[in-house]
């Protein structure tokens, strides 16, 4: 007899979720730092959205889930590298070139990663692309995966598609998001919404305390 199809907003399996925040490092996070963006100062939309909502909304969830047992898995750009001759062709093209020698690389000290969680550099959009993310959460035993980060219409983008693709049932945090203006995010949402389940920290943040309390 066939086994019902699972929803996407079905609560969270204990031993099989993890969060996975991607690009939340000091190079796009911190003002100046951005040699794409050297002009923009902290009152630009940008930094302010992420220093107000997205950046908080992620330290809850982090908080979260290592209280709860949740696996976290990091994502950063970053070429393996100095000279960055690994990177794709289109980090080439863009340029876009994070050496791993460079402090600015490192996730932004509120979301550090703790000893012991996956820290996992790329040279592409798409997580899935050009790390071994898919055979990392296999072995782990993950099936619900959980998505915040920057850039909402690029990075996390791509990783919610792809894990769906996969088999993984996907959650991506708006507030936990960000992208360069408000309408870039809301349009991207609306556009990969179908492939995953979109909801808000306050939410997910209840499904992991309730993990935390089975344990």
């Amino acid at each position: 007899m066939n086994q019902p199809l699972p929803k996407r907003d079905d609560p969270f399996q204990r031993g099989a979720t993890a969060l996975l925040l991607v690009d939340m490092q000091r190079i796009w996070l911190e003002p100046g730092l951005d040699p794409a963006h050297p002009e923009r100062g902290p009152d630009h939309e940008f930094y302010r959205r992420t220093a107000n909502e997205t950046i908080p909304n992620q330290v809850r969830l982090l908080r979260a889930a290592r209280a709860s047992g949740v696996e976290v898995l990091h994502t950063i750009i970053q070429s393996l590298t100095e000279d960055g001759r690994d990177r794709s062709l289109d980090h080439k093209l863009t340029p876009i070139h994070v050496p791993p020698s460079l402090p600015e690389g490192r996730p932004v000290e509120p979301l550090a990663p703790r000893e012991n969680e996956v820290l996992l550099p790329k040279t592409s959009s798409g997580v899935f692309n050009s790390t071994s993310i898919d055979y990392i959460l296999r072995n782990l035993g993950v099936r619900n995966l959980i998505v915040a980060g920057i850039m909402t219409d690029q990075c996390v983008d791509m990783a919610v598609r792809d894990a769906a693709d996969r088999g993984y049932l996907v959650t991506c945090v708006r507030d936990a998001c960000a992208a360069e203006t408000k309408e870039r995010h809301d349009t991207a949402l609306g556009a990969f919404g179908g492939y995953c389940w979109v909801t808000d920290t306050a939410t997910v943040l209840q499904r992991l305390e309730a993990l935390g309390a089975a344990r």
